[in-house]
């Protein structure tokens, strides 16, 4: 099944302690769209400027993302240009320049509207919800949002939350968010919006899931190199959001395995700057590493207690 992602398509500056990169390929939706491609087919929406290089474009085709949806117009590609110190939880943004991202007006093609799995990537809430109006009847829709809307458009990210299956953000915004320092007070906020699903991003901590039953923890994968973490959180959600339209498993169980596998595919991408480790991955390499997770995370039950 496919996967309809609508965010940004962008140029990256990154420096880390590590080296640096000028002008890569970045984005929070070209992030997504590659690690989901390893699942499912993408039906991309975004919009890029007339300097946006053609190799760009036909790396993304190659991974058989459909860019029907991807406007070229007059102007500049969307700029951002950051640092990262040795704690790479966090960059430090130096230039943001958005270009034509800034006019962006989501108009979906008539061959997406009947997509049953959307992911609203870091966009303005109003615009989350022009794509929500557009799409007809989603099986699944996911959302990402950042402190910037958390504070200037807390209203219109409610509305878009309370229609959301999955809501996925770091845990400074939860905490941003719900005006609660501690996390499950955080996340029983954010449910109490009308979210079915919270997912907390933790970075080298791992991952937090937040149901109105149930809560689930995965750890980040040990790395001995870490490179580049941007990305790492829109690489987790096409890794999870392709893997549950791939299989079609909305059960605990299905949603638990793919937040496995959205962390699998996050723990590649912090490897090399920009895109350039999910150029080079195999599907074996994701198995393994699935695999790998399995085994760091099981313990024998005691038995009847």
């Amino acid at each position: 099944m496919s996967i309809l992602v609508v965010g940004s398509v962008a140029l990256d500056s990154v420096e880390t302690p590590f080296g640096q990169r000028d002008r890569v390929l970045g984005g929070s939706a070209t992030y997504f769209s590659t690690s989901a491609s390893f699942f499912t087919d993408v039906n991309l929406v975004a919009v890029v400027g007339e300097d946006f290089p053609e190799e760009h474009t036909q790396f993304l085709k190659s991974r058989n993302i459909d860019l029907t949806g991807l406007s070229r117009v007059a102007g500049e590609t969307f700029h951002w240009k950051g640092r990262y110190g040795f704690d790479l939880n966090e960059a430090q943004t130096l230039e943001t320049h958005l270009n034509v991202f800034e006019s962006f007006k989501p108009v979906i093609p008539a061959q997406y509207a009947d997509a049953e799995y959307l992911i609203l990537a870091n966009i303005d809430p109003e615009l989350q919800m022009e794509v929500l109006n557009q799409v007809k009847n989603p099986k699944v829709v996911a959302c990402d949002t950042m402190n910037f809307w958390i504070s200037s458009k807390p209203d219109a990210l409610r509305k878009v939350i309370a229609k959301a299956d999955f809501f996925i953000i770091n845990e400074g915004e939860a905490r941003q968010l719900s005006g609660e320092a501690n996390l499950v007070k955080a996340a029983r906020a954010i449910l109490a919006m009308g979210v079915k699903n919270l997912i907390v991003k933790r970075g080298e901590y791992g991952v937090l899931l937040f149901s109105g039953h149930s809560v689930f923890a995965a750890p980040a994968y040990p790395l001995e190199e870490v490179f580049d973490p941007t990305g790492a959180g829109d690489t987790f959600a096409g890794g999870f959001m392709g893997y549950l339209a791939n299989t079609g498993d909305l059960s605990e169980d299905g949603v638990r395995q793919a937040i496995i596998f959205g962390s699998v595919m996050a723990s590649f991408n912090v490897e090399a700057f920009s895109l350039d480790r999910l150029k080079t991955l195999s599907y074996q390499e994701i198995e393994a590493r699935y695999r790998a997770f399995k085994r760091m995370t099981h313990f024998e039950g005691l038995g009847e207690v």
